[in-house]
């Protein structure tokens, strides 16, 4: 069965998707996303993913392209008819195709939106989440409105292949003070010898995670502390337990940070009962 996308209006095979060459999103970035994690057949938290697609479309004043509704219509039908089970679902929406021009185009100019799905391979993710995966920090070199989650992410696909010439998997965003403040996609925790969890505040400096704010009602669930507050690399090598989250990877083990070893460079027994409660806390629809 082949892969199927919707693209502005029409369902297609994927191979064959694609956008105009003045679409604003390929020429400037000018769009925005959202990626939701599909689990056991259902959409994990949909309504916080479509509030968070709204303000950041409402922070770049960019229209919806269609109602809310609608959208999770095509949301659901992208996975069904791409038999996606475990996975995501990827949405995407810039402000349309105009001639080329920095300014913003004319207000009934219609924005694009695209929506695809893949599956998970769940023997790879058991994998990574039985191994732990390795970060390496890099200097922060983004712009300043990273709350905005834009298709702007150039910083980041430095960063992430960086990593992966460093035998790494992901990269952390270090700011002038040495404190960490986010990865290049997904947020970043620790977990102090007391069992705190500590997290930095989802201010304008990092994203606020969807997965990051469901992580709180898991906590709360599990009986756990949480702080947020800034931490440094310093603090986080001598973590008991070091983990990221973002709707990819729920809660996924760090064991090395540029080299040093957390703990006894193996997955952190509280970040596995975080991994493994999550499911059961987060909103759910029906794919």
């Amino acid at each position: 069965m082949p892969r199927i996308a919707y693209v502005n209006g029409r369902y297609v095979v994927h191979r064959d998707a694609c956008v105009h060459i003045e679409d604003r999103g390929y020429q400037f970035g000018d769009g925005v996303y959202e990626v939701c994690e599909v689990t056991r057949g259902f959409v994990v938290d949909t309504v916080r993913h479509l509030d968070r697609l709204n303000r950041s479309l409402s922070e770049l004043s960019m229209a919806w392209p269609m109602a809310r509704k609608a959208l999770v219509v095509v949301m659901r039908e992208v996975i069904r008819r791409n038999g996606v089970v475990n996975g995501l679902v990827y949405v995407q929406v810039t402000r349309g195709v105009a001639g080329r021009d920095f300014v913003f185009p004319s207000p009934d100019t219609p924005p694009s939106l695209v929506v695809i799905a893949r599956k998970f391979n769940m023997d790879a993710v058991a994998k990574r989440v039985e191994n732990g995966l390795k970060v390496i920090t890099v200097p922060e070199n983004r712009w300043d409105r990273v709350d905005i989650k834009s298709t702007g992410l150039l910083p980041n696909v430095l960063a992430k292949q960086k990593a992966k010439e460093a035998g790494c998997q992901e990269a952390w965003f270090i700011d002038t003070d040495g404190m960490v403040k986010e990865g290049g996609s997904s947020n970043a925790w620790i977990v102090t010898k007391d069992g705190v969890l500590v997290t930095r505040p989802a201010d304008h400096g990092i994203l606020r995670g969807i997965t990051r704010t469901t992580m709180f009602d898991v906590a709360e669930k599990l009986g756990l502390k949480i702080e947020e507050r800034k931490f440094s690399v310093a603090e986080a090598k001598a973590a008991r337990e070091v983990f990221i989250s973002s709707a990819t990877t729920i809660a996924m083990p760090i064991v090395e940070i540029d080299g040093a070893t957390i703990a006894n460079g193996h997955p952190g027994s509280i970040t596995l009962s975080l991994r493994q409660a999550f499911f059961d806390v987060a909103e759910k629809i029906k794919a």
